[in-house]
């Protein structure tokens, strides 16, 4: 966008084309002139939301019921892990499965 603005020699028309603000394209300016592109890249990335952080030992569990038992759904896997004592929501489960990283050697192609 900030090269397109020079190209052009017209801030609103840049904005314009690509569907940008101009109060974005100042602040991107900004952002650039202070720390280069990596500023920019910096700008997109959140911390993580710890508060919503499932306890790590329901989530190793969470991990290994699911390659003890491929064929369970979430569902499933919520309500056998409540007869275990773990209670955890079906969306808790499906949220550990889609956040975790398998490991290599369990990781299947």
């Amino acid at each position: 966008m900030l090269s397109l603005a020079e190209e052009l020699g017209n801030v609103s028309r840049a904005c314009k084309y690509l569907g940008y603000s101009r109060e974005n394209f100042y602040r991107y300016k900004d952002l650039f002139s202070e720390g280069g592109e990596q500023a920019l890249k910096d700008m997109n990335r959140r911390g993580p939301n710890v508060k919503n952080r499932i306890e790590s030992h329901i989530e190793e569990r969470v991990i290994a019921f699911a390659i003890e038992n491929l064929a369970f759904g979430q569902t499933r896997a919520s309500n056998e892990l409540k007869k275990e004592g773990l209670f955890i929501s079906l969306a808790g489960v499906r949220c550990v499965w889609l956040c975790h990283d398998e490991p290599k050697e369990t990781a299947r192609v």
